[in-house]
């Protein structure tokens, strides 16, 4: 049914299901009916408004007679409370309410969003923007007097530096350690040979102030460790002739220190160098400084590099066994082939040097030791067991070292470093057929 308001009364009209409901305080559904002609609707709020003569109300909304005043009152439906109330509807308006500016921007955006090429290639624009080219960055630099200097560039003006008459020895010693962090790298090492860089290292080998000997030492190692090319034009140059000469005369305990290493840098995985380091005497310097040094440092590094060299001939040799053979293979055998390393040794007494390392405190040295006495046993094993000192050592320190593997066990280390000593030891007394 529809409820219409008129002048008088509010007047029911029967729906098509019958029945009619009469004015009270109960409340009731309401209706407007459209063929009523234009009359004023009011809009219902969540509170009872009176409700005047000739006004309508829309649909859904309760209308009832207030028995105390007798006025007709209206407010929202109970649906229309659930979902209208006045915080639903600022929420709405708020959402809702679009300005043309804003309406402008979100349809220029669907569009962008519909055209990915476009914006593809206006992001790429967006960011190149970010970065600016090379050249003109140089050029800014320039300006500022601060141009990037390549490792080359780098390398010329620290030469120039070096040999200008007015550097001081300070400023050279700071080029030289400049130098050697550079030529770390294998290309830098290259070029500074290339650029005359070797004739002015064995120049600062030459040198009178041991600093300058110390750290022109430093770079020819560093710039000769595992680089082929530069290992090579070293030996065309002369250096093992220099190198071998600064460490038969030095002073200094940080200059040999510095020339072992260079001339191990310059030994390793070169057959050909390796010949004519015997060939000048090299093992007679060695052995000279093995007996002059106290310390132990240098013996560990002078053994070390005894046994590097005669693994390395090994290893050559163990690999010619196989079916395959390339060229360059058997151009290394042949090479390792006139390397008369192991003679050599025994000749110059390094059977009977080595075994002094031994009586070190410091269990690296007893270690490489231990090493070197094993590689060296093919030529030397007459003089390890006719050695009193060498098998009285060699049973005093498996008793310790087995003692020292029970702690390790205890503390769950099977296999540490203390009983890869032992293993060592033992495998030393079984080729002597102690």
């Amino acid at each position: 049914m529809v409820y219409m308001a008129s002048e008088s009364a509010l007047t029911v009209v029967e729906n098509a299901g019958g029945g009619e409901a009469a004015g009270s305080d109960e409340d009731e559904e309401a209706t407007v009916d459209e063929d009523e002609g234009d009359l004023e609707v009011v809009q219902p709020t969540e509170e009872w408004q009176t409700l005047k003569p000739g006004q309508a109300v829309p649909a859904g909304s309760h209308v009832r007679l207030n028995l105390q005043t007798g006025q007709r009152e209206v407010r929202l439906g109970e649906e229309q409370l659930k979902y209208w109330t006045q915080e639903h509807r600022e929420e709405d308006e708020t959402e809702s309410s679009f300005n043309p500016d804003e309406l402008k921007q979100a349809m220029k955006k669907i569009k962008e969003d519909l055209n990915p090429v476009r914006k593809d290639a206006d992001q790429q624009d967006s960011e190149s923007s970010k970065f600016r080219p090379l050249e003109e960055l140089k050029r800014d630099m320039a300006q500022l007097d601060l141009l990037v200097e390549t490792d080359v560039q780098i390398m010329r003006r620290l030469l120039d530096q070096f040999n200008s008459s007015n550097s001081t020895m300070q400023q050279r010693l700071s080029i030289l350690l400049e130098l050697e962090y550079l030529v770390h790298q294998v290309d830098n090492a290259q070029t500074l040979c290339s650029m005359g860089g070797l004739e002015f290292i064995l120049a600062g080998l030459n040198s009178s102030d041991f600093r300058l000997q110390e750290s022109s030492a430093l770079v020819l190692g560093s710039a000769l460790s595992s680089n082929p090319v530069v290992q090579v034009k070293a030996v065309e140059s002369g250096a093992l002739q220099t190198l071998l000469t600064v460490l038969a005369t030095a002073q200094v305990h940080g200059v040999r220190k510095k020339v072992l290493f260079a001339v191990a840098s310059l030994l390793r995985h070169f057959p050909f160098a390796q010949r004519h380091f015997l060939s000048h005497g090299g093992l007679q310097v060695l052995s000279e400084l093995f007996r002059t040094d106290g310390k132990g440092a240098l013996r560990t590094r002078i053994v070390t590099m005894l046994y590097d060299m005669i693994s390395e001939k090994e290893l050559i040799s163990q690999a010619g066994l196989d079916l395959v053979l390339d060229a360059s293979h058997e151009e290394r055998v042949r090479q390792y082939s006139k390397v008369s390393l192991q003679g050599e040794l025994l000749e110059k007494g390094w059977c009977s040097l080595v075994p002094q390392l031994l009586e070190s405190s410091e269990h690296d040295y007893r270690e490489k030791a231990l090493r070197a006495l094993l590689a060296m046993a093919p030529v030397c094993l007459e003089q390890y067991r006719s050695d009193s000192s060498l098998l009285a050592s060699l049973g005093s320190l498996r008793d310790q070292y087995q003692e020292m593997v029970q702690s390790e066990m205890i503390l769950g280390e099977e296999n540490g470093y203390f009983a890869e000593i032992v293993d060592l030891i033992d495998s030393l007394q079984v080729k002597m057929n102690i």
